[in-house]
Parts: structure tokens; C-alpha cells; sequence
């Protein structure tokens, strides 16, 4: 991402509500459903204060809000309820004996969107909800086989549990006392009392004996001479000028930008004063809290065009993160402009948040996730960004597509005029493991749980829920580590923590073990050597990969990742791997190459947030169409494999090949290579002009994709041209929606957006738009 757009059309900053409550401000209503039997509703009592509200739909929603009246102080309420297996709930509190609520709802229904008569409901001549079970001892990693107790604190009531992963029901195995684990596995719970409610799912993972033999590793480690660790009663003084002198070494595009220093912030619990973090290249700026509240920063963590030869924008800001934290803008809004590589995870920005530099100047697109903003997000200039299971006080702005999944505040599905894309929920997602500190002083790293359905930040609620596990079972990877010392740590069975730093691999790393866990701060940078392949993954239940960046070597690699062997069948819907800011670099930094970047053969990973970039500028000599090669960013093979957050450029033929069944993308971008050097190089096998950005292969049936654009720069040779972006097979259970293609400064064009549909980019850098396909 380096081009200058000499005629970037930009739309100004506005407010974007849901469509049902600008219906319900309007005092108007959408039409009501045809029939009693398209629903069901309750209320249940929670407490003297509390009530639930519920809502199951006949035909599964994409979007159901709940409005009510009622609450002492508060006037109308319009609120997106969040699913849970087909049911969908609000808890309204602040509540007392006697005190009516008025309430209806709005659902979507296969497209249209309905309104329901309006219900009442008076506090206190309910039904109480059962309290949900607890697990003892808690979910965990375990080096033998446990004896688990459920409990629940509602006296008399029973408890129903599955040890599948499905989800219990009345019908399920009645608990009758303690439950042998003996192997790794999830407990799933109710409970039950007549008259009453029946109690909401809980859930405990154990891992059984995965760790067991790894040699234990210390709870307070020493995370190497990169790892800055601050605590709140430091002064602020102390606390800035390590800041600032990190970012003096990584603030500057032409010389830090592929250089080899990497470093990591890390935040013990605890307010800071005065704190102003600007966030250079290869900077991991995240706090040490169990949630994100436990990290207060009344200060600044910025991004912005800070060079001179930036000349305003924020095109080349990669590789740099931050998270698990709160941050009150000491001038009311935060600003992260950036480009790829840059995640803002598990924030709190109890102010605004700004997507753009200072200078209004051009972004190239990002990712936020299990975040929430209290005043307005706005993205100015940014070309494409996506948003997951996040709540935002609104949004604003948009220039080619804007993409949205489980999101509050996000704008309505507007696209393409505004370029909006919202999805009410995400299909399946799990938020990453994190270091955080425990009250004894010791160091952690929690494993969220799995979500299905999910909308807003995973600690809304209070805490994350999953397990977590100490740093007794991490090794602890740093500076003079080799291939060897890794691999022997994970046949050893232990999990990795990666401090930053520059780790050459003269052998492959083998993850085999199921639950893994592979985590990195401060961008550590695994480059494979003499042509051997980065890392392997087996196909076992969930290993978790997380911040971590592959670098090619000089000499070939086939792949730089793989997950699963070729051929894997085997099912981990209950348990997938998970790849998640994890990113591929093909040159800029040495001259790399590597035929392929990822290959997925595992079915149900998710691949959460990844940047497969082979360069386009760098240290000289390191890329051009002869020097840093590679085909492929992604290859997935295996079934009902989630990408949210792809983001894939520059590889010299398909850019993504997707031969499995069941896949989704939500939100994709992409460039094509900027150095085909003429036509008759770069011709698909099929003989059309180019190579599609997006191949879904022929024999693929069901597959769906929102929220995609594909870009052509051909500054080698603009007499090049591609004869579509999207390549897909014509058969109803392949869809696509919202994807859009653009010829940035008219360098070269692209035919059509998808097979034959959609026409020629044109002059001035216009999105050519498809809302739907087929």
C-alpha cells in the first residue's frame, strides 16, 4: 500500500442508526407480522431489580431489538438483543416491586422486518431464573484426569449436562453426583426447578494431560530485554521517557519500517496519569487486566502520519497493536490511523476514535474487535475497514466499504451508497488468548471461550468467559532460542510465549498436541531458512495461534504455515483452531520467497484477522517480479473454514484458492500485484486475462462471502488488465454480497467484479459496486 490517489473520493463523517430504531424515533413501525406462531416471548425474573427478556423466533433472525418503557428515570429504550442458540435476550436492571414494563420487538424475517404487538410485564408477579451451575473444580488445563461437581445456588433445583458440545436441554443426562474427566473435553450445564426458568448454558473446557509433561516454567518470567513492564506506582516521568524513546527508535517509515527491533508495552493493573504512547513499528502496547477495565490509561495509545515523509497519510502504518485495555483521550478522542498488521483489541475508549491521521490524509483499511467506544468511531479516509463483536456509540464515514459484524452502533446494511455492510452477528468467533496478571502477582494467559451468534465485546457482562492457564506451562521463547530448543519445548508439551525479537528456522516448527497455545507480543518474526517451511500445525482440536509474523526466507518455502495435513477430515466445530493476528511477509525486508503463505486443510478453523502481503517496497533489492515470488496468500482445503478479517495482496497468481465446502468470508481486501511486467506473464490456466483475486473452486457448492474489494495498480505495465477479481462457481449455494473493484489511478483495469457480472473499472478511481451474486 503505497500509492498516492490523486482522486480518493472521500464522504464527510455522519450518524448511522440501525433502520428499526430510526422507524421507532420516527414513531412509525414497520408491518406487523402476519402470524401469532412467528414467535415466542417471555420475561423472567432475575432478581428484585432484574428482569430478562426473551425472544425466540420461529424462522432463525439476523437482527431482533427489543424496545421497552418503564424504568424508573429512563425513557424509551431501543436495544439489539444478543443471540443465544436461536434465543434472543436483554437483561434490563434498575427495576422494583410493582413497576410495569411496556415492550415490543422488531425481527427480521428472511429478509423483510417486522414489528410485534406491544406486551407488559410487572415486576415481581413473575418467575425467577434458576442460578446457572458452577463447575468445581473450574475449567483448566490439568495434568491428569479430574472429578468434576456441579452445583447450582438455587436450592432444589437439577442439573442436566452434555459432555459432546452440544447444548443441554431438559432431555439431557441428569447429574447425579461427581463426573470423571478423563480426557480432554467441554462440560456443558443447566439448570432446572419447576416454576421457575430454566437457568442460561455454562460451559468448562478442560485439557487433560496435553501440558502434563512440559517442565515447569516460572509463573513471574523473564520476558527478555524487549519487554518493557510497567507498574502504576512508577511515575509518570519514568513511564514516558521509556515510551518515547521507544518510539524515536520506531516511529520512522523509511528506517524502522523493515528493520529487526521489536518491542512490547506491557501495563500492570492500575490507573496511569499523564501516559501519552505513541505506537511505532513493531510495538505491542496491551494491559496486564483480566478485563480491560483493570488497565486505566487517562492519556493517549496513538497512531498517526508521524513523519515528515508520510506526507500526511497513514498508507504504510503496519505492524503495530494494541489491546486489553481502557484509555480516556486526554483530548476526548483516540486516534488510531492505520494501515494492515495493526489490530485494536479488547479496548475501552471511553471517549472517541479516530480511524484517520491529523491531516485528513488517505488509510488503507484495519480491524477492530471485542472493543467498545463510547462516542463515535469514524474512518474519514480509511478505504476499507472491518469491525467485529464490538459496541460502538456510532460510526461515521466510509469510502469504499465498511464492514461490520456483531456490532452495536454500526450502521445499517447500506451498501453501496453509504458503503456500509452489517452483519447482526458473527456466525462463530473466540476472542484471543491474552497475558494478564493474577492477584498473587503471577502471570496467566486466558483462553476465551468459543461464541456462536455473538454480538458486542465478549466482556460486556463483566468478565471473558473461559479458562486460563499459568505460565508454569509456557516456554518462554527469546533471543538465542533455535528451532530445536522450540520444537523440543512443544514435544514436551508445552504452550509457546513469544517475546519480540528476529527467530531464524533452520527446521520446521511441529505443533502436535491439541490445545496449544502459541502466543506472541511485539511481533516476533519467524523467517524459515534453506527452504524449509515455517510451521506445521497437526489436525487436532484447538491450537491457537495468535501474534505472530512469518517472514520468508531467501531460499523457497512451499508453505509458511500449514495447518492440518493434506487430506484432514476430522470434525472440531466444538473446538477449531484458531488463527488470529497472524501475518506473512513475502520480501521488503530480505528478499523472500515462498510458494504458498498459509494453507488451511483443517475444517473449522477460523482465521481471525491475518495480512498475507508479498512487498511492494523496501530495503532495496529485497522485492520485484523475479525477487521476492510467491503464488499464493491463502489455500483453504478444509470444510466450513470462517475468515473474518482477510486481508491478501500483492501475490503474483491467485491471490486466494478456496477448494473447501462451507466457507465464509466476512470482509476481504486486496490488491493485485503492482509489477506484472506484461500480459502473456500473468494469464490464468483457463486463458482470461489474469488471475482472480478470490477463487472458489469449480466443485465447491456452498460458500458465502460479505463485505470484499479487490484493487488493480499495474505501475509496471498499465496496458495489463484482469478479466475479473472474483472467480466462483455459478450455483445457488455460492453467494456473494457486497464486493466492489477499483482501478486506483486508472493503472490497468479489471473487466468485471464477479465472473462475467459488474463492468470495467473507469478512470478516477471509481468502485465498480455488485451488491449481490448470483
Amino acid at each position: 500500500m503505497t500509492r498516492t490517489l490523486d482522486k480518493l473520493r472521500r464522504r464527510g463523517p455522519r450518524l448511522a442508526l440501525v433502520a428499526s430504531a430510526l422507524l421507532v424515533a420516527a414513531g412509525l413501525s414497520a408491518p406487523a407480522a402476519l402470524a401469532a406462531d412467528d414467535y415466542t416471548q417471555s420475561v423472567s425474573q432475575l432478581s428484585s431489580t432484574q428482569v430478562q427478556i426473551n425472544f425466540t423466533p420461529t424462522t432463525p433472525a439476523l437482527y431482533v431489538d427489543v424496545h421497552y418503557t418503564g424504568v424508573p428515570g429512563l425513557g424509551q429504550q431501543n436495544v439489539r438483543m444478543t443471540n443465544g442458540s436461536g434465543t434472543w435476550r436483554t437483561t434490563v436492571g434498575g427495576l422494583s416491586t410493582g413497576n410495569t414494563l411496556d415492550y415490543w420487538f422488531t425481527y427480521e424475517k428472511s429478509g423483510p422486518q417486522y414489528d410485534t404487538p406491544h406486551f407488559s410485564y410487572t415486576v415481581g408477579g413473575g418467575t425467577t431464573t434458576v442460578a446457572a451451575p458452577t463447575f468445581s473444580p473450574p475449567g483448566g488445563t490439568y495434568s491428569s484426569a479430574q472429578t468434576v461437581t456441579l452445583s447450582s445456588a438455587t436450592s432444589g433445583a437439577t442439573i442436566r449436562y452434555t459432555v459432546d458440545g452440544s447444548t443441554p436441554t431438559a432431555s439431557s443426562t441428569l447429574y447425579s453426583g461427581p463426573i470423571s474427566v478423563p480426557n480432554s473435553r467441554t462440560v456443558n450445564a443447566i439448570a432446572l426447578k419447576s416454576g421457575s426458568t430454566t437457568s442460561p448454558v455454562s460451559s468448562a473446557t478442560y485439557t487433560i494431560g496435553t501440558q502434563a509433561g512440559c517442565p515447569t516454567q516460572s509463573d513471574t518470567p523473564d520476558f527478555g530485554p524487549n519487554v518493557r513492564i510497567f507498574d502504576p506506582g512508577m511515575s509518570a516521568a519514568t513511564i514516558q521517557a521509556q515510551l518515547d524513546t521507544d518510539f524515536n527508535n520506531q516511529k520512522d517509515t523509511l528506517t524502522a519500517q523493515m528493520a529487526d527491533r521489536r518491542v512490547a508495552h506491557l501495563f500492570k493493573p492500575g490507573t496511569y496519569n499523564n501516559v501519552h504512547d505513541n505506537v511505532g513499528f513493531y510495538t505491542s502496547v496491551a494491559g496486564l487486566g483480566q478485563n480491560p477495565g483493570d488497565v486505566l490509561i487517562n492519556g493517549d495509545v496513538t497512531v498517526d502520519a508521524f513523519n515528515a515523509s508520510d506526507n500526511g497519510v497513514a498508507l504504510q502504518n503496519f505492524w503495530r497493536s494494541a489491546e486489553n485495555m481502557a484509555v480516556n483521550p486526554s483530548g476526548g478522542n483516540e486516534r488510531w490511523a492505520v494501515a494492515q498488521a495493526a489490530p485494536f483489541r479488547r479496548m475501552d475508549v471511553r471517549g472517541g476514535l479516530q480511524l484517520y491521521p491529523a491531516s485528513y490524509g488517505y488509510a488503507s483499511g484495519g480491524y477492530i474487535a471485542d472493543t467498545k467506544v463510547a462516542g463515535q468511531a469514524a474512518s474519514v479516509s480509511q478505504q476499507q475497514w472491518y469491525t467485529r463483536d464490538s459496541q460502538l456509540g456510532s460510526w461515521a464515514g466510509g469510502v469504499w466499504n465498511m464492514v461490520f459484524s456483531g456490532t452495536s452502533g454500526a450502521p445499517a446494511n447500506t451498501f453501496p451508497n453509504p458503503p456500509e455492510t452489517t452483519l447482526a452477528t458473527t456466525p462463530v468467533s473466540r476472542d484471543v488468548p491474552y497475558l494478564y496478571v493474577d492477584g498473587s502477582g503471577k502471570y496467566r494467559v486466558f483462553l476465551p471461550s468459543l461464541r456462536t451468534n455473538a454480538s458486542g465485546p465478549s466482556w460486556a457482562n463483566g468478565s471473558t468467559p473461559g479458562t486460563s492457564a499459568p505460565m508454569s506451562q509456557f516456554y518462554v521463547v527469546k533471543s538465542g532460542d533455535t528451532a530445536a530448543s522450540i520444537n523440543n519445548a512443544l514435544s514436551a508439551g508445552c504452550n509457546l510465549f513469544f517475546t519480540p525479537g528476529v527467530y531464524h528456522l533452520n527446521q520446521t516448527l511441529n505443533v502436535t498436541k491439541a490445545n496449544t497455545t502459541i502466543l506472541g507480543i511485539g511481533y516476533p518474526t519467524l523467517v524459515p531458512d534453506n527452504g524449509v517451511n515455517a510451521m506445521q500445525v497437526s489436525d487436532v482440536d484447538g491450537v491457537r495461534l495468535k501474534g505472530l509474523l512469518f517472514d520468508a526466507g531467501t531460499t523457497n518455502s512451499q508453505a509458511l504455515l500449514t495447518v492440518g495435513q493434506s487430506g484432514s477430515s476430522a470434525s472440531h466445530a466444538s473446538n477449531p483452531t484458531t488463527i488470529q493476528d497472524v501475518f506473512f511477509r513475502i520480501g521488503g525486508a530480505i528478499a523472500g520467497k515462498a510458494t504458498n503463505s498459509l494453507i488451511v486443510n483443517s475444517s473449522d478453523t477460523i482465521i481471525d484477522h491475518i495480512w498475507a502481503w508479498r512487498a511492494d517496497h523496501g530495503n532495496a533489492g529485497t522485492y520485484g517480479w523475479t525477487t521476492n515470488t510467491a503464488d499464493t496468500g491463502l489455500v483453504v482445503n478444509g470444510a466450513n473454514v470462517l475468515a473474518t478479517g482477510l486481508f491478501v495482496e500483492h501475490y503474483q497468481k491467485y491471490q486466494v484458492i478456496w477448494n473447501g465446502q462451507g466457507g465464509k468470508t466476512i470482509f476481504f481486501q486486496n490488491e493485485m500485484p503492482y509489477d506484472v511486467p506484461n500480459q502473456a506473464s500473468w494469464n490464468a490456466p483457463s486463458g482470461v486475462a489474469g488471475y482472480a483475486a478470490y477463487k472458489v473452486a469449480s466443485n465447491v457448492t456452498t460458500h458465502e462471502a460479505w463485505g470484499l474489494g479487490s484493487y488493480c495498480f499495474f505501475d509496471t505495465n498499465p496496458a495489463v488488465s484482469s478479466y475479473h477479481a472474483f472467480e466462483v462457481p455459478n450455483t445457488s449455494g455460492v453467494k456473494f454480497h457486497d464486493l466492489l473493484t477499483v482501478s486506483l489511478n486508472y493503472r490497468g483495469t479489471i473487466t468485471h467484479v464477479i465472473n462475467d457480472a459488474g463492468g470495467v473499472t473507469p478512470s478516477g478511481t471509481v468502485p465498480v459496486n455488485v451488491v449481490s451474486y448470483p
